[in-house]
């Protein structure tokens, strides 16, 4: 069985560090994006399992990356996990407006990353 693909996308090398070190572990591939119009070109030419999007990003935020995505055929049912320092309630709620499946803040925790991951993914 093929490797489940995960798009990282955030405009934070340290996170994106974070996320791989964490990920790296489980038969996963990883595929990174530094901001939000990268990450809508990879999700279209990658077509992940599973997404992780920053919120706060140049170019494009996640909100209106998420928006776009979940217009696309191709990327409207790809799961995606918003990953923001953002815990605030009405960033959540515009979160799960633009489409995102689930949310996890900053400071990552590897062990609910990796639980969230393995639930959607089913692994």
């Amino acid at each position: 069985m093929a490797a489940r693909k995960i798009l990282l996308v955030d405009d934070s090398e340290t996170v994106l560090l974070i996320e791989q070190m964490i990920l790296k572990k489980e038969p996963y591939q990883l595929i990174t994006a530094k901001n939000g119009r990268e990450g809508v070109e990879k999700a279209l030419e990658t077509r992940p399992d599973l997404i992780l999007m920053d919120v706060v990003m140049p170019e494009m935020n996640g909100f209106e990356a998420v928006r776009w995505l979940r217009q696309r055929d191709a990327t409207r049912s790809v799961p995606i996990v918003m990953v923001t320092t953002q815990a605030e309630a009405e960033s959540m709620e515009a979160g799960y407006e633009s489409g995102c499946s689930d949310y996890i803040t900053k400071p990552i925790d590897s062990t609910e990353l990796l639980t969230k991951v393995r639930n959607i993914l089913g692994s």
